[in-house]
């Protein structure tokens, strides 16, 4: 894997072999494509949708969602057309690369969003967003936001609810704010009562080594705000020796104005939650194992020990956030196996928090009528913060299938393990075994992009969209160590 220390002839090399790669699959996706279109005209997949339409008492919304280039916003704009609403979609376009959603079928209306800059940048992207919302008459905006711009979406809340009748699902910018940095949501979390990891704010190299020298405890320094760079760094502190460990810290840009926290390591398993919470009150919840950098998704099952107890914590954590508190809400668990005298108990640790829509909503797959009418509690009248009619259960994914992206399986499980047999770097019985992972998921799993009776965003993506991203990181020599192919993130280096 390259990173910043990689020669730009190898990162140049990286982003050449995958255009050609695009190029090669080109025949066989366009052939793929073509068959979609034709079982479409075949099978008529748009039955359900207008007899919905057409059923007594519906009265379709306008919904806005925005990050459709992404899998999760892509998702929620099929998800409300299936369930027989307009949908207008809108997405950053990077370097004028066209987002693989506004092809989508489900979006009857695209807008390309500006990014945000300069001091007067979020107001610009709220006005730009109310004026999408005013022209279109929308009822509903669904935000899927990125990471970067999180906090802008909660200013754009603030100002679309106030200057129009469209309600959002999306945090305030105070509530983005503490739940998006790592530090404020550990604080926040104290505060309501709920358990947390030792964490501490460090601000200097010197403020880490004294937590260090006077416990044995294992610690993982976390960046609190974005940082490509060190995402994947989860090295365990301290290090052998003395000498490794200041080694390692000295190479951390810590300082005053770029804070970080230093968390207990916690030895267990990681999972990860997504929820729709409209007012305080949970109305969808599911929760999956996770990892750095998540690319597989495989429902924790609903009825699960574990998955109630993240449900129940997520239950607590919003109803004491109090009225007013809307959005999507994901947490990222650790469970620690913890000895006491009635045996070994397993403990919930969340380490973060992500105010934003999680891919794993893709595991609603199956539920998408639910899905679509638990959205819809942020349209009815309220009494005392809860929506009329809203006694109905949480829902919960039924059986979804496991999903992957074949494009990172591509890469990950075939190509790079070849790279590493040819060189000698890998044993053929796990090259093998890689090989066959990729062929169980390509019969077995779903692809988290690819619709059969939508499959243009999915030939765009990997035809048009990261070809170009690659075009461009050439032209501008820059470098990168990974992608997500599911949220269009490059990670720079």
């Amino acid at each position: 894997m390259l990173d910043g220390h990689s020669s730009w002839r190898l990162h140049f090399a990286q982003n050449a072999a995958l255009i050609t790669l695009s190029l090669l699959f080109l025949p066989l996706d366009t052939f793929i494509l073509g068959i979609a279109y034709i079982l479409q005209w075949l099978q008529s997949p748009n039955t359900a949708r207008r007899r919905i339409r057409r059923s007594r008492g519906f009265r379709p919304k306008t919904i806005l969602v925005t990050g459709v280039g992404m899998t999760k916003g892509l998702t929620l704009a099929r998800t409300f057309y299936r369930a027989g609403h307009n949908v207008i979609g809108a997405d950053f376009e990077p370097h004028d690369i066209l987002a693989s959603g506004r092809f989508s079928k489900a979006i009857s209306k695209f807008y390309s969003l500006s990014y945000v800059h300069g001091p007067n940048g979020s107001s610009d992207y709220a006005q730009d967003l109310l004026e999408i919302i005013q022209k279109e008459k929308i009822d509903l905006w669904v935000s899927c936001s990125g990471v970067a711009s999180a906090v802008e979406d909660g200013y754009a809340k603030e100002v679309i609810e106030q200057q129009s009748s469209c309600r959002a699902i999306q945090f305030d910018v105070d509530t983005t704010s503490t739940l998006h940095e790592k530090n404020t949501f550990i604080e926040h979390t104290a505060k309501l009562g709920l358990p947390i990891p030792e964490t501490h704010n460090v601000t200097s190299r010197d403020a880490v080594h004294k937590v260090l020298n006077v416990t044995k405890k294992k610690y993982i320094l976390k960046s609190v705000g974005v940082d490509d760079a060190y995402r994947a760094d989860m090295t365990l502190l301290p290090r052998r020796t003395m000498s490794e460990t200041y080694s390692h810290i000295a190479e951390v840009p810590i300082s005053p104005t770029k804070p970080w926290v230093l968390q207990q390591y916690v030895r267990g398993k990681e999972y990860c939650t997504h929820s729709l919470v409209i007012n305080g009150k949970v109305y969808a919840f599911l929760a999956c194992p996770s990892s750095e950098l998540l690319m597989h998704y495989d429902l924790l099952s609903p009825e699960s020990t574990l998955s109630r107890a993240m449900l129940h914590f997520t239950q607590i954590f919003a109803a004491k956030s109090g009225e007013g508190f809307t959005g999507h809400l994901s947490f990222d668990f650790l469970v620690d196996e913890v000895v006491t005298e009635k045996g070994v108990q397993l403990v919930l640790q969340p380490i973060e928090c992500n105010p934003r829509a999680h891919t794993a909503l893709v595991l609603f797959h199956g539920r998408e009528l639910e899905i679509a009418e638990a959205y819809m509690h942020a349209l009815k009248p309220q009494t005392n913060g809860v929506s009329k009619d809203s006694e109905e259960g949480i829902v919960t994914p039924g059986k979804p299938p496991k999903y992957y992206w074949v494009g990172h399986d591509l890469g990950a499980l075939v190509l790079y393990p070849t790279l590493q047999l040819l060189q000698g770097k890998m044993a053929l019985g796990m090259y093998l075994q890689g090989c066959m992972t990729f062929v169980q998921h390509v019969i077995f799993w779903k692809d988290g992009t690819f619709e059969i009776w939508d499959p243009l965003p999915w030939w765009w993506l990997y035809h048009v969209y990261w070809p170009g991203q690659f075009l461009w990181c050439i032209l501008q020599r820059r470098k990168w160590s990974r992608i997500n192919v599911s949220t269009t993130k490059m990670f720079g280096c």
